[in-house]
């Protein structure tokens, strides 16, 4: 925690600006409840059901996916979280300096877009939770005014978390995670004694291409935090392990995500419809007993506060750096609307959830990959981050460049978007070279767009890093585990 949010108390009032090196005094060990409470969703059990129904996969494969998934997408998230440690400044704030003042407001508006769609998500999970419990607890039917009611809660409470900060938000997820350590724990055992594993285990192999599909499904929600990673590691020193994030953010998710996907992929056997539910929480009150589901269902509501809590936080954050000029608590404010709006007509008017989030996620991954491949291969060269240049949106910011613009970057992310969409298929979009290849037919629009934008950025010139001012000498980064 850092001695900005103690002295402040509650509430964390600093917004874009470099946290000076006095106040970075967090602890790597913190990242590990954070991406804990990341993924602490009832959609990893939806989503490890359609790895059996709907890409036909065995349980052994299910396994093989599930631990590849977050490796993969949270190694992503633990990497470019160590620009966090450089430059002490939110993702999106740290951007400034790859893709230049002006340059930096399309990427970052695309990520804050696709944000709201994200937040939309978690908030008709929570709501959705919020309703069964009603339902299973006091027979409380679901109608168009509780829905309305029980979604104002859930965003209300989250901009209350979010906007307090950081401090608020850790407190939360380290609570969390030992709550959904011991109720998993117990539903686990619930399922090891009342599954029928000659079904589990009969369960013919399934294509290779299918399991690959399956890592980028399972993956797509951990490539959604990648550029907001820094937002979390910005209070650490620069002397800080590198090691030690990348460690930390993939053992906080796998830790989650492994048993998930699995538990999903069992439950699957007896109940298929979980694939594809109407409603992704419900269905927990027909397979567990009562005395197990209404706990876990809580759970797995706090658990869908604090994903989208992290998720406004850091949406507050690219909020300020595309041009509002509102403190960040009320920056969160905005993304609070329009979840309510969104999460509104999603439960009211929409006839598919599973098919809408599913068709999301694979859009959403190639949104956020374009900017990770440029801004993953500009730390490869830059280790120092100006503090004056990233809050400078002036021509006279060392991050300026030409017109405001890094004209590398910005084509990179623009050719890399490209070249993923056309790999890509969904349910809303399907690019034209989505099959018939090894890319489309694997599922790789995602990783095609990290690769083609990153080297593509590699090739082109570029402008100079800038480097330290003189009596401002880089301290050495710890890359020791």
């Amino acid at each position: 925690m850092s001695k900005t949010a103690e002295s402040e108390g509650a509430l964390e009032t600093r917004g874009i600006e470099p946290v000076p090196e006095a106040e970075r005094t967090a602890k790597t060990r913190e990242l590990f409840p954070t991406w804990v409470a990341a993924n602490i969703s009832v959609l990893l059990l939806t989503m490890g059901a359609s790895l059996i129904v709907k890409y036909k996969l065995n349980f052994w494969q299910s396994i093989v996916v599930a631990i590849a998934a977050p490796v993969v997408s949270y190694g992503l998230v633990g990497l470019i979280g160590i620009a966090g440690k450089r430059g002490g400044a939110p993702g999106m704030a740290l951007s400034r300096a790859v893709f230049g003042q002006r340059g930096n407001l399309l990427p970052g508006s695309l990520i804050w877009v696709a944000r709201w769609g994200w937040e939309t998500i978690n908030a008709v999970t929570g709501a959705y939770a919020v309703l069964t419990v009603l339902d299973i607890l006091f027979g409380v039917k679901s109608n168009k005014f509780l829905v309305i009611v029980t979604l104002l809660l859930f965003v209300v409470a989250t901009f209350v978390i979010s906007g307090l900060g950081i401090n608020a938000v850790q407190k939360c997820n380290k609570y969390a995670t030992y709550l959904f350590g011991l109720f998993s724990v117990l539903v686990l055992v619930y399922l090891i004694a009342n599954t029928q594993w000659s079904r589990v285990f009969e369960q013919p192999a399934g294509k290779m291409s299918m399991m690959f599909a399956g890592i980028g499904l399972i993956a797509a929600g951990g490539v959604s935090w990648i550029p907001t990673s820094p937002d979390f590691t910005r209070y650490l020193p620069r002397t800080a392990s590198s090691a030690a994030i990348v460690r930390n953010s993939v053992g906080g998710a796998g830790i989650v995500v492994l048993p998930m996907v699995l538990m999903g992929a069992v439950m699957a056997v007896s109940t298929p419809s979980l694939a594809s539910a109407a409603d992704p929480v419900s269905f927990l009150g027909e397979i567990l007993p009562l005395w197990l589901a209404v706990p876990y269902l809580l759970i797995a509501l706090i658990g869908m506060l604090l994903i989208n809590s992290m998720s406004m936080y850091s949406a507050g954050f690219t909020a300020q750096t595309l041009g509002f000029k509102v403190p960040r608590h009320w920056a969160v404010s905005v993304n609070a609307v329009i979840s309510l709006v969104f999460g509104g007509i999603l439960m009211l008017v929409a006839t598919s959830f599973m098919g809408s989030f599913i068709a999301f996620l694979s859009l959403l991954a190639v949104a956020f990959s374009a900017w990770v491949g440029v801004f993953g291969a500009d730390m490869l060269r830059r280790t120092y981050y100006d503090p004056k240049a990233l809050i400078d949106t002036t021509r006279t910011s060392a991050y300026w460049y030409k017109g405001g613009f890094s004209p590398a970057a910005v084509a990179a992310w623009a050719v890399g978007l490209v070249a993923g969409l056309m790999f890509t298929t969904s349910d809303w979009f399907t690019g034209p070279l989505a099959a018939n290849n090894p890319i489309g037919d694997y599922g790789l629009g995602w990783v095609a767009t990290v690769v083609i934008s990153g080297l593509l950025y590699a090739a082109l010139p570029k402008p100079p890093v800038v480097t330290p001012a003189s009596g401002a000498e880089e301290e050495p980064e710890a890359l020791a585990v």
